[in-house]
């Protein structure tokens, strides 16, 4: 009789501990879903204010590359544009000579915080146009305006056209590549043009 009465009473004291422990591990479980939502929370706000660091970063790398191509004399820097995103250094304009370029790049991949730099500088002629040459890409640009607007393909809208001794620059955004290619085939077509530059973005 002893025996059971002892039995009976260490079974409720094993089933007391286990609703206890069941509680304690639901509790757990609760501070744990707080924990990670915290976490959640707290991972968000760091990759919002990386965000705001990388625009930061950007921002600072692109005065440095501007500050050093400045500084550096064989480098006429007035014409360059300099854009930065994440960390990639995208380089525009004219230069007088292909070693210019070449230098004005190194020197953009010098610079603390360059992931890489893209080139799409233009070598002009530093001999100085005649009127006759100005005259000449004035009416190339307005030929090349003029056959992208008939074309039913091209959002000539879109497209900037700039032509510099005879070397056609296409920029600005289209939909589609078949539009970039379409407007570059029509540019090259046209009488007076040596080359074409297509800078045309794709999106």
């Amino acid at each position: 009789m002893m025996k059971t009465k002892i039995a009976k009473t260490l079974m409720t004291v094993l089933v007391g501990s286990a609703l206890v422990g069941g509680s304690a591990m639901a509790e757990e479980s609760m501070m744990n879903k707080a924990q990670s939502s915290a976490d959640s929370a707290g991972s968000k706000i760091d990759s919002s204010m990386k965000k705001v660091g990388n625009y930061m970063d950007d921002s600072g790398v692109t005065a440095k590359v501007k500050a050093a191509l400045v500084d550096d004399e064989a480098i006429k820097s007035t014409d360059i544009s300099v854009k930065t995103h994440e960390g990639v250094v995208t380089l525009s304009g004219f230069v007088s000579s292909q070693d210019q370029a070449e230098k004005a790049v190194a020197l953009a991949k010098g610079i603390e915080g360059v992931k890489s730099v893209s080139d799409k500088l233009h070598v002009k002629d530093s001999t100085k146009q005649s009127v006759s040459g100005y005259a000449g890409d004035a009416a190339t640009t307005s030929e090349i305006k003029a056959k992208l607007l008939a074309d039913d393909i091209v959002p000539s809208r879109n497209v900037k056209v700039e032509t510099t001794n005879g070397v056609v620059q296409l920029s600005g955004t289209v939909k589609t590549q078949a539009q970039s290619e379409r407007a570059e085939g029509i540019a090259k077509a046209i009488d007076g043009v040596k080359s074409v530059k297509n800078d045309l973005s794709v999106k």
